[in-house]
């Protein structure tokens, strides 16, 4: 099944769930899964196909709210009593304000309420999150989490991931991940060279996906990774293969 069908499919899942939930409560779905396992594309495409399902809408029904707005700031990192090791590291769990996104996901659990709710966001060029850059009006019945520790099952985490409705998680092989998130840091800026670039994936993302595999929820749905068309086939493969994958 190809990633369009399946995102086709799961959005009237979920656009069925939603017309079967009393107002105004709201649906929220957590996707989770290791870097780089496509769990942002298949987010997106979910928000787009419901807000789809139906043209003649006056209102969006789905947002996409992203966890990497709740990254601490570089400045923060400074702050640490080890810096280096918090920047070196920037991406696990303890270098996000998790006790800001269980306050956020309580506020959208909050059955009956008429305001807004506001997100972060995170800019890639400042390399910083941006404070209200997203908000979620009450028209937003369906609010789509997606980041790596959207169905963490620590602290403060699982106080936000036990509210979800839906905990979906998805499953990627691990030198297929690799593969991306090389091609990844090297086209977006974060390493000089895929030689960078595939310790950075060895040393701080690896080691994530294994912690968000050993301490995640148990998912109500899991989903297989599908090949993104400008990731699967690179001109820095053989470079990556050439490299030890993280177990």
């Amino acid at each position: 099944m190809s990633l369009d069908i399946e995102a086709e499919e799961l959005a009237l899942y979920l656009v069925d769930k939603l017309d079967n939930t009393p107002q105004p409560t709201r649906i929220l779905v957590g996707i989770a899964g290791v870097p780089a396992s496509g769990k942002s594309t298949l987010s997106h495409l979910l928000v787009d196909r419901i807000n789809s399902s139906v043209p003649a809408a006056t209102h969006d029904r789905a947002i996409l709210v992203g966890l990497d707005g709740w990254h601490l700031s570089r400045a923060q990192l400074d702050l640490f009593p080890d810096p280096k090791q918090a920047h070196d590291r920037r991406g696990i769990h303890w270098t996000f304000d998790g006790a800001g996104y269980v306050a956020f996901v309580r506020q959208l659990r909050d059955i009956g309420t008429d305001k807004t709710v506001s997100a972060p966001s995170f800019d890639h060029a400042l390399k910083d999150p941006t404070p209200d850059a997203v908000t979620v009006y009450p028209h937003h019945r369906i609010v789509i989490i997606e980041g790596l520790y959207a169905i963490l099952a620590i602290q403060p985490w699982n106080e936000a991931s036990i509210l979800l409705d839906e905990r979906w998680f998805v499953e990627i092989d691990p030198i297929q991940a690799r593969r991306r998130l090389v091609e990844r840091h090297v086209l977006t800026g974060v390493t000089k060279d895929t030689e960078e670039a595939g310790w950075r994936a060895d040393t701080n993302d690896g080691p994530n996906g294994q912690f968000i595999i050993a301490n995640s929820l148990e998912p109500t749905r899991i989903i297989r990774s599908k090949d993104i068309p400008n990731l699967s086939k690179t001109p820095v493969e053989a470079a990556v293969d050439s490299v030890t994958t993280f177990p």
